[in-house]
């Protein structure tokens, strides 16, 4: 019986060598320029599916209002297409920011928790909840099922951990 287990082991084991199936590497470079919030805006299910929508020209690099400006110019200049500005159908622009929720008026329904796609929100049924502000994505999906608007999205202090260098608004000219 244990030879047995041996040679199985040893077969699947070979077997999965062998038969190794290797994911698309253009799909994780576009994954990796998405901001992993997994909210949906862009019309997938989350930064994956469209990272995988994008390299099979399904989807256009515009859809991504959490990537914004700086998401559409790296995924243009990684798939040398032009940039084109945010698609206003997918949704604006706005600053990074986290999940607070007010615990004076929480009353621990759970519609939350259920909501948020990266499990940042912490709390039991019936009792007061609370967000894990590293974990939080600023996705939104939490705002709307809480039915007593304790959630309130605040915008991330700048810090030299996530400051990034804007794009030149002005065009640079060589001198004379």
């Amino acid at each position: 019986m244990a030879l047995g287990a041996v040679l199985l082991g040893a077969a699947l084991g070979y077997a999965s060598i062998k038969f190794k199936v290797e994911g698309d590497p253009l799909v994780e470079k576009i994954d990796a320029i998405l901001p992993q919030t997994q909210c949906g805006q862009c019309g997938f299910p989350g930064c994956k599916p469209y990272a995988e929508a994008i390299a099979k020209g399904e989807a256009d690099i515009n859809c991504c209002p959490p990537g914004g400006e700086e998401g559409i110019r790296k995924l243009a200049d990684l798939l040398g297409r032009e940039y084109k500005p945010l698609s206003e159908e997918h949704g604006v622009e706005k600053p990074k920011s986290a999940a607070f929720i007010d615990e004076n008026l929480c009353i621990g329904c759970t519609l939350c928790l259920q909501a948020c796609p990266v499990d940042a929100i912490v709390g039991a049924a019936k009792q007061m909840h609370t967000v894990v502000p590293k974990l939080c994505t600023g996705c939104e999906l939490c705002l709307e099922p809480c039915p007593v608007d304790c959630i309130a999205m605040v915008p991330l202090p700048e810090t030299v951990e996530n400051w990034k260098w804007k794009y030149p608004v002005f065009a640079i000219e060589k001198a004379a």
